[in-house]
């Protein structure tokens, strides 16, 4: 999500890793896909190797994506936004549930029932990880320290791969989420998210000559155009958030509609059973 990409791949092996860590993701996400015997919706599959998909093109060959900084920009916005969701809307946690033996399904309930985990979870605290790291990096010299450490440069990456996660699964994430914040907090912290991502753009546009601090060469023309795909990139993958945030809550709601009085049975309360197994989102 940042405007730029740090240093240039110095070889073609020297970024192997992650896209080895892209392949681990869809083949364990495939191996609990075939372990189980329920039946799993094809959309939740699909959507989670589209995410893996575009986290190859975004950690790739530099030729995936266009030249110059419209790239870089393209590259962050995969990174942090697009794929991210993509991932969310795979529901990996349940799959995982739906496969994993009964000690590492208790173990899981009580992570996410833990208040350290809740607190994290929270979309205000999703918001400051994900938009309020990234003014902090674009407006201060970390940005530009990334240029010259290619360790940082990856922990940069991961970090908005995790941080765009978080935001997206804590807004509309169909995975378990015990005490999840109503659809006015989440609503709201989508909006704050879209208005500081989009500000910021505009900054970064209006102050090319000096933002972000510390760059050795500076194409203000290019960053200007940069500043743009952001704004205009960041308001598409907002609307695709806004849209499964709302398509959930439209499907919980004719749920709750059609479901008959008085408790499910079987001894299920809500979407989760005596059992421990997640019902399929």
């Amino acid at each position: 999500m940042s405007l730029l990409a740090v240093p240039e791949r110095a070889a073609a092996g020297a970024d192997q890793l992650p896209l080895a860590v892209v392949a681990l993701l869809a083949g364990a996400y495939l191996f609990a896909l075939s372990r189980d015997r329920r039946g799993w919706p094809r959309r939740r599959s699909g959507a989670w190797l589209a995410g893996c998909a575009l986290l190859a093109v975004a950690l790739g060959p530099p030729a995936l994506l266009p030249a110059g900084h419209a790239g870089h920009v393209a590259q962050h916005l995969l990174l942090g936004m697009f794929a991210p969701l993509a991932l969310v809307l795979g529901a990996p946690m349940t799959l995982l549930l739906r496969v994993a033996p009964t000690p590492a399904r208790r173990a899981a309930a009580v992570l996410l029932r833990a208040r350290p985990f809740h607190v994290l979870a929270h979309p205000a605290t999703a918001v400051l990880l994900s938009t309020g790291g990234l003014w902090l990096v674009l407006v201060t010299p970390l940005y530009a320290a990334t240029e010259s450490h290619r360790l940082l440069h990856h922990g940069l990456h991961l970090h908005y791969l995790l941080a765009g996660y978080l935001f997206a699964w804590s807004v509309a994430g169909p995975d378990p989420a015990p005490r999840r914040p109503r659809l006015p907090v989440r609503l709201g912290a989508l909006f704050i998210a879209a208005a500081g991502h989009s500000v910021l753009a505009k900054y970064l546009y209006a102050h090319a000559d000096t933002l972000p601090p510390g760059l050795p060469e500076r194409d203000v023309d290019g960053l200007r155009a940069a500043a743009q795909l952001m704004y205009y990139g960041g308001d598409l993958a907002e609307l695709l958030l806004a849209t499964a945030l709302f398509a959930a809550w439209y499907r919980r709601r004719s749920t709750r509609a059609n479901r008959p009085a008085g408790p499910p049975a079987g001894g299920q309360v809500g979407r989760y059973s005596t059992s421990g197994r997640p019902g399929v989102p």
